[in-house]
């Protein structure tokens, strides 16, 4: 065990879908794994282990923002010898370029977050994918026909802001969409050497307000949750 996850050495697999929502993980685990477990459920962030198409997967929950996405895949790669996690979420809309229920592979996070420097001494505010799976899910992608948005993304701090404008990093760097994980995760695979990638579909556009009610952010991704799962099955193969 670690800190923050109970399950036992060996019940987490080489690979982990992580969400941030404990509920999201639960509705994959239920409807897409076979003979699937939880095998930890420490401060209800649930995590599955079970079998995608002869492929084992773990599939569990971060929280929200880069603190928190920082002490679970930390332990994952550090404690539980993981070798690549994949972030499955959710991110706004900075422009109208975007429609609700579009599904982007993060090729860089750009963040104002002190995280990667105060955690590894590494300098800069951006961080690239890391690894093979980056490429391993758009090969995926263009194989089951799934449209996918290659782009950077503002992994930002803040949810609320009294400023509606666009953050100027984010306007800077074109990032198309804001959420708050990436960055800490692919801060944490650059430092231990090990794969990281980040899939988020829209949820809403931040200019226009349209969204998905909460309902829908839990249980109507499916497409984004069957390219993460299908490129384990790939990504299964190398590591």
């Amino acid at each position: 065990m670690s800190l923050h996850i109970s399950a036992k050495q060996g019940e987490i697999a080489k690979i982990v879908l992580i969400a941030g929502d404990p509920l999201r993980a639960k509705h994959i685990a239920e409807n897409f794994l076979d003979d699937y477990k939880l095998v930890s459920s420490t401060r209800n962030a649930f995590y599955f282990t079970g079998i995608y198409k002869g492929t084992a997967v773990t599939i569990g929950a971060s929280g929200m923002g880069c603190p928190s996405i920082g002490i679970y895949s930390y332990e994952l790669f550090n404690e539980y010898g993981v070798e690549c996690i994949i972030r499955i979420g959710t991110a706004g809309g900075y422009t109208t370029d975007l429609k609700v229920y579009d599904v982007i592979n993060v090729d860089r996070a750009f963040s104002e977050s002190t995280y990667a420097k105060c955690a590894f001494g590494l300098e800069g505010d951006s961080i690239d994918h890391q690894g093979k799976a980056y490429q391993i899910i758009n090969t995926t992608a263009d194989f089951l026909n799934i449209p996918v948005i290659k782009s950077c993304i503002h992994s930002s701090d803040v949810f609320y802001r009294h400023d509606p404008a666009v953050p100027k990093m984010a306007m800077d760097n074109n990032c198309s969409a804001v959420e708050m994980e990436a960055f800490a995760l692919f801060a944490n695979a650059k430092y231990l050497n090990k794969m990281a990638a980040t899939i988020v579909t829209i949820s809403d556009i931040i200019p226009t307000h349209e969204g998905m009610s909460a309902e829908q952010r839990e249980r109507s991704l499916e497409t984004m949750y069957k390219l993460a799962l299908e490129s384990v099955v790939e990504i299964g193969k190398i590591i």
